[in-house]
């Protein structure tokens, strides 16, 4: 009996061709936009379907001219409430199959549930990833110390910027000749990466060593970037924040949040966490695996306030914590890694 991985280790096949749906919601393919952001080289081209204006500015081409121009994935860069697979794009799915590409999809339904689907697959000899699936060969945590040096990004609230602070940190020390790998722990930073752990698809008591398992021992100089989830203080997400930090064995934490946000999201009767307690709080727990673990940077997602605004905010937090903040979209995450 072949044991499924609870992570997507083995990596996606690439170039991709990316699947846009057949809507019109720009929130929709976020996903393709990340991995289109993130990493061009491995993105082909595009398709939409029933006539969708939406674009990324990649080459607009059928399944089978993505096929003939050595397409390897078809990618569901798609994100809906629900996580479902919409009907009407079962049809594109079975076509990528027939042509003989692997499909990966981040949506909480996995692709096998679907009938047409899973008898393409099996005609064709192709992989379906569903890379928020199976979860059943992960360890528990140990704590033991390992080599090699890790970053974490930790939050605030969830959808703060962590994945976007973590890529940009990533980029910007491969630019500067680190030894340094992203490691993604969300669907879109699996779908970009081409592996990693989808962390809040685990079962709680594997969080941890499905963490360790993903850093394991490494280089003296060798430095994994962690993508974070969630938030200590979100009470929906916290349990898989706190896996994380443990996990992690971090040596350096980012915290990240979001200007002017006065609540966590979507629950406006439980106020935003001041910061200090935030940062406090996370180094206490992350010095469970880790006793020398350090606070090394806050990122400050800018977006809702003004240049000036945001200016000013960023100066008042590096004069009272003593760290760099910086904002990755507007003044990038060069002050951040000049501090490493």
């Amino acid at each position: 009996m072949t044991v499924k991985k609870a992570n997507q280790m083995e990596a996606l096949k690439a170039p991709y061709h990316l699947f846009l749906g057949c809507g019109d919601s720009e929130l929709a393919i976020k996903t393709s936009r990340g991995i289109a952001q993130w990493n061009p080289d491995v993105c082909l081209g595009e398709v939409a379907g029933n006539s969708s204006p939406l674009t990324l500015g990649l080459p607009k081409l059928t399944i089978k001219e993505a096929a003939d121009k050595g397409a390897k994935t078809f990618v569901l860069g798609l994100a809906n409430a629900g996580g479902f697979v919409d009907p009407e794009w079962v049809p594109y799915i079975v076509e990528a199959i027939e042509c003989g590409m692997d499909v990966a999809s981040g949506l909480h339904r996995r692709l096998d549930e679907i009938p047409e689907i899973k008898r393409a697959a099996a005609k064709h000899n192709v992989k379906l990833h569903d890379v928020r699936h199976g979860c059943t060969d992960l360890k528990t945590g140990k704590g033991l110390k390992r080599s090699g040096k890790r970053i974490l990004t930790v939050g605030t609230d969830c959808s703060v910027g962590k994945m976007y602070t973590t890529l940009a940190i990533t980029n910007e020390m491969k630019e500067r000749g680190f030894n340094v790998d992203f490691k993604a722990t969300g669907q879109t930073g699996v779908l970009i990466a081409g592996s990693g752990i989808c962390i809040d698809a685990v079962v709680a008591d594997f969080i941890s060593g499905g963490i360790e398992e993903l850093c394991p021992d490494n280089d003296p100089d060798h430095w994994d970037v962690i993508e974070g989830q969630g938030s200590l203080f979100n009470p929906a997400f916290a349990g898989v924040s706190l896996g994380l930090l443990h996990g992690a064995q971090a040596d350096i934490l980012v915290m990240c949040m979001e200007a002017g946000r006065d609540h966590i999201k979507d629950l406006p009767h439980i106020p935003a966490p001041d910061l200090e307690d935030c940062i406090n709080l996370n180094l206490k727990n992350a010095s469970l695996t880790n006793a020398n673990v350090k606070l090394g940077g806050i990122s400050l997602n800018c977006r809702t306030i003004t240049l000036e605004q945001g200016e000013k905010q960023r100066a008042e937090i590096e004069e009272k914590f003593g760290v760099p903040c910086f904002d990755p979209m507007i003044t990038g995450v060069k002050s951040f890694v000049d501090n490493l």
